[in-house]
């Protein structure tokens, strides 16, 4: 089970650690069944994902709501199967999703190419190091 009080606490240490302290993001967590419908929905892409973020400041409408980052969307029940292939806690998995979802929110990309990537994965590493007591533990 997902502790929504914890979660709560690193959204917030992680948005402090990237300056946007006066920001906002909504974050859904649900099952394997949900999440494979939004992933079908809005990414055309069959069965479960661990993450999804819905960005706010990008498009027509960015301006609208210039503190609302957008919704990052988590699947409990795959986060717990990758966290026990992974050897670590559910909460140190959500932990690294958290990250990955939001960096996404404020424009990182790891899809968009081999550079882009190894930026994500290093500012992945330096919110994990923040938020999280385990040395051992790796960017998502």
């Amino acid at each position: 089970m997902v502790d929504t009080s914890r979660v709560h606490k690193k959204i917030e240490q992680i948005l402090n650690a990237l300056e946007y302290d006066g920001s906002e993001i909504s974050v859904v967590i649900m099952d394997n069944a949900g999440i494979a419908a939004l992933n079908r929905q809005y990414r055309d892409i069959e069965g479960p994902t661990n993450v999804l973020s819905f960005p706010m400041q990008e498009g027509d409408f960015a301006d609208i709501t210039p503190g609302l980052l957008g919704d990052v969307v988590l699947s409990a029940e795959y986060a717990q199967t990758e966290a026990q292939e992974a050897g670590i806690t559910l909460d140190e998995r959500v932990s690294q999703l958290l990250i990955h979802g939001i960096l996404h929110l404020i424009g990182y990309d790891h899809e968009q190419g081999e550079d882009q990537a190894k930026i994500m994965e290093q500012k992945s590493l330096e919110l994990i190091r923040t938020i999280e007591n385990n040395t051992m533990l790796n960017a998502f």
